[in-house]
């Protein structure tokens, strides 16, 4: 009796390893936000996800360690990768402009922090990646509800990608071209909050804020988007206690 529960013990280690291994593969961008965060979690719930975290001379650095952490913490293994945008061109980049403070994105206006092109350079890595090691879906969390109007984070920027990536790729020109994933596209942020408690992610060890202070600063546009969510959650902020 001892011997065949040690070998069907053994047997059910197996079989749990090989179905591990033989599970789907998927790339998520990862910038340490709580959008992206979420979206990682809900990725691995069906996917071996692989993180890919960019530091590209944004002056929240503090977000790139975040990351780190929530890929740690998932299990995931992740790539950073230095990329730069010499030519600044953003709020974000630029030392010399000033990260506008308030809601600055109203009446459709998109805002300085808008980095041009951000989203088109990092999916084509995303992609590359993707298909480099035969992974079938590449997650994003962008959402066009409660953003600041950037114009590649909607809908129709991310089906027209999803058409380049299909005739531009070797994967899509065979008729399995990397799917792009982006499940939080029509969530609010409260709805993103609630979403990431059922999942069990974090969030102090997520960071939204476009400076690079220890706390957040409370006054961009970012932080005010994340205070109010959570206060529609009605749940505090775990960076603010």
């Amino acid at each position: 009796m001892g011997n065949r529960f040690v070998f069907g013990g053994l047997f059910r280690i197996k079989d749990h390893l090989l179905k591990r291994m033989k599970k789907k593969k998927a790339v998520v961008l990862l910038s340490g936000g709580m959008d992206s965060a979420v979206t990682l979690y809900m990725a691995r719930q069906d996917y071996q996800c692989h993180a890919l975290i960019f530091d590209y001379g944004q002056k929240a650095v503090r977000e790139t360690g975040c990351a780190r952490k929530v890929a740690q913490m998932t299990g995931s293994p992740f790539y950073v990768l230095r990329i730069s945008f010499p030519w600044k061109g953003s709020a974000l980049l630029d030392a010399l402009v000033d990260v506008p403070a308030g809601a600055v994105s109203g009446g459709g206006n998109i805002p300085s922090t808008y980095v041009p092109a951000r989203n088109i350079v990092f999916l084509s890595f995303g992609v590359s990646f993707a298909e480099a090691i035969d992974a079938e879906a590449l997650f994003i969390g962008a959402h066009q509800l409660d953003f600041s109007n950037y114009p590649d984070c909607r809908t129709p920027f991310f089906e027209s990608f999803q058409e380049t990536v299909r005739q531009g790729t070797k994967k899509g020109v065979e008729g399995r071209g990397v799917r792009i994933v982006a499940p939080i596209i029509d969530r609010t942020k409260k709805e993103i909050i609630e979403a990431g408690l059922g999942l069990g992610v974090a969030f102090e060890h997520t960071w939204s804020c476009y400076k690079g202070g220890a706390l957040p600063c409370g006054a961009c546009e970012s932080c005010m988007f994340r205070a109010a969510a959570f206060a529609e959650a009605g749940i505090p902020d775990p960076l603010l206690k």
